[in-house]
């Protein structure tokens, strides 16, 4: 995934035993990363955008 990548170049790893947590502190560190400067825009969006996607399709499943 994209997004988990991306944030191992940080030394950032997140595994938890719910998928949607996951995904909540994902997008919780990708802010933290944007705030900083230390990612570009398209990075950001692009991340944002693939953390939406999951967390929408883990709600339809539910």
């Amino acid at each position: 995934m994209f997004v988990r990548d991306l944030l191992k170049q940080f030394g950032t790893f997140i595994y938890t035993e719910n998928q949607l947590d996951d995904l909540v502190l994902m997008e919780l560190e990708l802010q933290d990363l944007y705030e900083y400067k230390m990612i570009m825009d398209e990075d950001y969006l692009k991340a944002k955008m693939i953390l939406s996607k999951a967390k929408r399709e883990l709600e339809e499943q539910k």
